[in-house]
């Protein structure tokens, strides 16, 4: 009777106020029956703007009680969202050592590299992990008794390591390159974080904490290889699998199995004598050492080398070049005058590695030259010339950027070149003009260059600003030579008509590389004092003990130059037993500042510094002392041929490398196979590595020279044998 009533008044003239009443009545009672029914869990939370302050686990012996935690969480909450805008600002702002912040999809080990994940993704996963720690929180203030479920929860999440005083993430498939350039002190950024964590999420758990990276109850037995390429294999350039006469057995890039290799690379079926020691490698090399059947093909139509009864041989007087090698360095000195060999150039890149008779003459000119072995040719060059004692590598050289930080080469030498520069957008080029030093040299010599071929380069190397020096066609040599210089500033860039390749973004790394694609945009000289490449480094030998403006935490890099040439003097060359005049080819597995390298010159070897890409990035400064490296990452094997080195250094690579790697056991199987027979091994690291590791290098049947330990840290010198299973 009463709603009848009143729903006659509301018909009446003056009812509207009535209306106006009823229905926030009826609002105001929604509202409290739906908070009276409503869920605390359910209630609008804030999102988060940054993961930092939950990036690593607290451990159980941290945790507070109940009544301090709540204040304190509170206090971290603003104190933390400060702290992150701050270094946000600041990562904005700060280049380091020459390299913006690295975009966290951009320099990953290990395959996920190649997919970029959309800002959309990124959010998304953001957005997933906040409310999921939003809820943690509000579980933490609802009952006392979450605190241990929290830790159990935190404790599921990966360990974190320091590598080099560098925070790094155990799973070793998604780990991101560092960008510091000597400064170990800088700590991880943001975007790292908040990366790792979306991965994480992704996987839809978290990893738990592994054990010791080797087993010490664990017992080994090997077998041989059974692959096509056989005693040659490099396991993530050669194809195992969908195999065609077609395509041929090798990938036009790297391309790792999902499991490595836990088998042992056969011997050369004639057999394996330790190679012939430096410097008579230069002249002459086992055959049978190197033997191939397209090698034997490839001899028959070139004179650098021949084959005189068990050695292949190398005639001083003759080369790909006609009039001899030595001919063709003394016309590219003549027709610019700026380039002295041994002094304003001393690193240089040999593209091809066709004619290692270039890469000899220069090393008598005080140049150390880096040859990249294309695996195109099927010849197997670039294992020829790693037995000669040579600086080599080899990779693939399509799609993916090379190993190496921008603007690190000197000058970079293409002889008698079949590459098409101008082909896919100029990419190969463009990826030359990355790698070489603002104001260095590109070298190219060619033979019955067509009018199209050489129209499309001209349009290309001057859409890119290279400046064309000299040209000339010898017709002793028979080759038509070019040589180009890279701008030294960018202003030349800001007169281009047609900005085709555009310049690339500000954010784009240019020193990042590893499983990177190569770009079709051109990266800007460097022009700030804390850049790397802003200056051309003193002359040879100057330059080896000049420590530029740019390197953070010059101190460092000083004391670890007097560290290392301590131990080699008093220790390495004295006290452990190597016959160091049959070393030549040596590799240091974990290289910092280059100390170890420097501290050998004096023994005429050379070392491949590999700095892995979880390390902070000390590469440009070793390249900028005259010495050469690479990055690399060791949970995949490495690009170089089995039997390449004389000598394997690992100074506390095992224990900076953690559990990074799901096959740590790998990584000496590797060893194994870039290390000649008879080759040496020297391993600095903790005990608790050092012992497990010795027996696995025993069932090797690997001969232990010389153990030593004191104070939980320790040292291994073994040396390879012959033996095979």
């Amino acid at each position: 009777m009463a709603l009848a009533r009143f729903g006659r008044q509301v018909k009446r003239q003056h009812g509207v106020c009535v209306k106006m009443t009823a229905v926030a009545i009826l609002g105001l009672c929604f509202i409290f029956v739906w908070s009276m029914f409503s869920s605390p869990s359910n209630s609008v939370t804030v999102q988060r703007e940054s993961f930092d302050d939950i990036a690593e686990p607290v451990a159980s012996s941290t945790m507070v009680s109940k009544s301090k935690g709540k204040d304190i969480e509170k206090y971290d909450a603003n104190d933390n969202k400060k702290k992150v805008e701050s270094s946000l600002k600041e990562k904005d702002e700060k280049k380091v050592n020459g390299s913006l912040p690295l975009p966290a999809h951009e320099h990953k080990s290990g395959k996920k590299n190649e997919k970029h994940v959309s800002k959309r993704k990124k959010d998304k996963v953001k957005s997933k992990l906040s409310n999921k720690v939003s809820k943690e929180n509000r579980e933490n203030q609802e009952q006392e008794e979450s605190q241990g479920e929290e830790t159990e929860k935190e404790n599921e999440y990966e360990e974190e390591v320091v590598v080099d005083d560098k925070e790094e993430g155990l799973d070793g498939e998604s780990e991101e390159k560092g960008e510091m350039e000597g400064d170990a002190d800088v700590d991880e950024s943001v975007d790292q974080e908040t990366q790792e964590m979306a991965e994480n999420e992704n996987e839809g758990k978290k990893r738990k904490i592994k054990g010791p990276v080797f087993d010490p109850k664990a017992h080994y037995s090997w077998k041989q290889c059974s692959t096509r390429s056989k005693h040659n294999y490099i396991p993530c350039i050669d194809v195992e699998s969908g195999f065609t006469r077609l395509h041929g057995y090798r990938h036009r890039e790297r391309t790792c199995p999902k499991a490595p290799p836990m088998c042992l690379v056969p011997l050369p079926h004639d057999g394996y004598d330790s190679p012939v020691h430096w410097p008579e490698s230069k002249l002459k090399v086992l055959y049978k050492n190197v033997g191939h059947p397209k090698l034997a093909a490839y001899m028959k139509n070139h004179n650098w080398l021949i084959k005189s009864g068990e050695y292949l041989m190398f005639p001083q007087n003759q080369s790909e070049f006609k009039g001899g090698v030595v001919h063709y360095l003394e016309s590219i000195e003549e027709m610019v005058p700026d380039i002295e060999w041994g002094k304003n150039i001393r690193v240089v890149l040999d593209v091809g590695c066709s004619d290692s008779s270039f890469v000899a003459s220069l090393l008598d000119k005080d140049v150390l030259t880096l040859s990249l072995g294309l695996k195109d040719d099927l010849v197997d060059l670039a294992q020829v010339s790693l037995e000669r004692g040579f600086a080599t590598f080899v990779s693939p050289f399509a799609r993916r950027r090379l190993p190496f930080p921008s603007g690190v080469f000197d000058a970079i030498h293409c002889g008698r070149c079949t590459i098409l520069w101008h082909a896919h957008e100029g990419k190969l080029l463009l990826e030359i003009n990355r790698i070489l030093r603002p104001g260095g040299y590109f070298i190219l010599s060619t033979k019955h260059d067509s009018i199209e071929e050489e129209n499309a380069m001209n349009t290309l190397t001057s859409s890119i600003c290279w400046n064309i020096l000299a040209h000339k066609s010898d017709d002793v040599s028979e080759v038509g030579v070019k040589i180009y210089q890279k701008p030294e500033s960018n202003d030349i860039y800001v007169l281009r008509r047609r900005r085709n390749p555009p310049l690339c973004k500000e954010n784009e790394n240019p020193d990042a590389s590893w499983y990177v694609p190569m770009k079709t945009c051109l990266h800007t000289v460097p022009s700030a004092i804390e850049q790397h490449g802003t200056e051309w480094p003193e002359e040879w030998p100057k330059r080896l003990e000049t420590y530029p403006d740019w390197l953070n935490n010059k101190e460092k890099a000083i004391d670890d130059t007097k560290h290392w040439k301590d131990i080699v003097d008093k220790s390495y060359l004295t006290g452990l037993g190597i016959n160091w005049s049959t070393i030549r080819n040596v590799m240091d597995m974990k290289a910092i500042y280059g100390g170890f390298a420097a501290a050998l010159l004096q023994q005429k070897i050379w070392v491949m510094n590999v700095v892995p890409v979880h390390a902070p990035d000390t590469l440009p400064f070793i390249f900028e002392r005259g010495l050469v490296g690479i990055y690399h990452d060791w949970c995949e094997p490495f690009g170089t041929y089995p039997r390449s080195y004389d000598l394997l250094h690992a100074d506390h690579f095992f224990s900076r490398l953690k559990n990074r790697c799901k096959h740590p056991v790998s990584i000496v199987v590797e060893m194994d196979r870039i290390l000649r027979p008879g080759g040496w091994v020297v391993v600095r690291d903790k005990v608790e590595i050092l012992d497990p590791l010795e027996a696995i290098l025993r069932s090797l049947r690997w001969e232990i020279r010389m153990t030593y330990s004191q104070n939980k840290e320790g040292i291994i010198c073994a040396q390879k044998t012959i033996w095979r299973p």
